[in-house]
């Protein structure tokens, strides 16, 4: 580990989702203007933006392909480790899987593997996350820079105080663009229309090491014991399909008063994501504008070699 790495936030990228609507391994998804993986784009806008260690959350069936691929294809001058996921437990769960990897971290960001979030973004968290506030984060875009297609998406909507502060995450499902130009939820819940303005999560997180009691508790309240599930599956059993996931633990959290208050950071970059295979030859083009227009280095790894 180099020197700035030890002193700088780490981040956990959670890369054990199976992707069954994308229909493959979405962290490798060839989505660059030179082929460059989903999963290589990210970690190199955030090591760029002032990251050091890098935990990558594996699955046991697509791991070792996302392993070799860091392995073959990275610079040795990026920090990463490896943690698994045995069990599809949901985002809490996933996170805690590498709370051994961060060896005691004080703060740590939180990403998807499948979300191309920007330097300009990821700068914002890790700056947050190196500052002394005693506060967790959550980086949060408009709407309309979330959704590329009109196949639907899931986006956590948040309400915000005047002072910054979260004040609730609604998560509404299917999620598309609507003929007249604006957005809305075929979720069943009301409001249907969702202004494009409005501030959505997209899990990219920074939190202090407040947060483990909270995940831990989280994973006892819902009863789900993973060596028993274990044993259960080795004996040919099926895992429950239930999970527990951080926007509710957050907004249960936040709802309770209990834990260190959120802070929202507003941006207005635009994330480039991967839901459906149909979203490849869009996000795509726009990662190619992006390196045109000077946004993004036309050298992926342009400042971590």
């Amino acid at each position: 580990m180099t020197e700035s790495s030890a002193v700088a936030p780490s981040l956990v990228v959670l890369a054990a989702g199976m992707a069954r609507r994308y229909g493959g391994c979405k962290p490798l998804a060839p989505i660059g203007p030179h082929g460059e993986a989903v999963l290589d784009l990210l970690v190199s806008d955030a090591v760029r933006a002032g990251f050091g260690r890098i935990v990558l959350v594996l699955h046991p069936e697509t791991g070792p392909a996302i392993r070799y691929h860091v392995e073959q294809c990275w610079p040795e001058a990026v920090d990463v480790s490896f943690a698994t996921q045995r069990l599809p437990l949901g985002t809490v769960h996933a996170v805690l899987a590498a709370e051994e990897a961060l060896d005691g971290a004080e703060s740590f960001g939180v990403s998807n593997a499948d979300d191309v979030y920007g330097e300009v973004a990821m700068g914002l968290l890790a700056g947050q996350l190196s500052s002394s506030a005693p506060e967790h984060v959550l980086v949060g875009y408009a709407l309309h820079s979330t959704v590329a297609t009109d196949d639907p998406v899931t986006r956590g909507i948040c309400t915000v105080g005047g002072n910054g502060l979260l004040v609730s995450l609604d998560e509404r499902r299917h999620v598309h663009t609507d003929p007249a130009g604006g957005f809305v939820s075929e979720d069943g819940l009301e409001p249907r229309e969702l202004s494009g303005d409005l501030p959505a999560s997209v899990n990219l997180w920074g939190f202090r090491s407040d947060i483990w009691k909270v995940f831990h508790a989280a994973m006892d309240a819902s009863g789900l014991d993973e060596e028993a599930l274990l044993t259960r599956v080795a004996a040919g059993g099926e895992v429950p399909k239930a999970e527990v996931l951080l926007p509710d633990v957050i907004s249960t959290m936040v709802a309770d008063g209990g834990g260190l208050p959120v802070r929202v950071l507003t941006t207005d970059a635009k994330l480039v994501g991967v839901t459906h295979a149909a979203d490849l030859p869009i996000v795509s083009a726009e990662l190619s504008r992006q390196v045109a227009w000077g946004v993004r280095p036309a050298n992926l790894w342009a400042g971590v070699e």
